[in-house]
């Protein structure tokens, strides 16, 4: 098994790897029509769009489970805003992944991709503000709004600090910016 360090470590450079793909497929998004060879990755993105979504919410949500119910780290109030943006995407993609596969083309269910792609960004957008307002917590900024932390961790203590710049909520804002821009390829015609 790995230590507390290793995975950390590990979630840092999956962040960094992230972060890269998140600016590729941003580009890729915008360039897809200038560049007719990018649409054989546009439209894998736009068919297998969901299933990504599902398994990084699912994996992101099983690791903040894994932090504090195994090895104990306890989430602030911060955290747990986060976590509801988070964890709310696991159900909705599974769900519409279920719908999408019991649905006709013909069938007005066929329009689900769409409506949860517009789910997903507006969930995203939100947990990611909140996750960016703790980043910048974490990082030493003055704190404009309280934490909501009723006894539970403190919003300001970096459990994670990788690299100069990677924090658990900058883990967070990643995933959100990805889900973000994987969404836009799920939505697009």
């Amino acid at each position: 098994m790995y230590s507390v360090e290793q995975l950390n470590y590990f979630l840092a450079l999956g962040t960094v790897a992230l972060q890269i793909l998140a600016l590729a497929f941003l580009a890729l998004f915008f360039l897809q029509k200038r560049f007719p060879d990018l649409k054989v990755i546009a439209s894998f993105l736009n068919r297998r769009g969901l299933w990504l979504g599902f398994f990084l919410a699912l994996g992101a949500t099983s690791m903040t489970w894994y932090y504090s119910d195994v090895l104990g780290f306890i989430p602030c109030g911060w955290c747990w805003v986060q976590r509801v943006f988070l964890w709310s995407q696991v159900p909705l993609f599974g769900v519409a992944l279920w719908k999408c596969s019991t649905s006709d083309v013909e069938h007005p269910m066929s329009n689900i991709r769409r409506d949860v792609a517009d789910y997903s960004i507006a969930l995203s957008i939100l947990g990611g503000l909140a996750a960016l307002y703790q980043h910048y917590i974490q990082m030493g900024g003055t704190s404009v709004l309280p934490c909501p932390a009723s006894g539970a961790g403190d919003c300001a203590q970096r459990i994670i600090f990788e690299f100069g710049y990677v924090t658990f909520p900058l883990m967070a804002a990643t995933l959100f910016a990805f889900l973000i821009v994987l969404m836009l390829f799920v939505r697009h015609k």
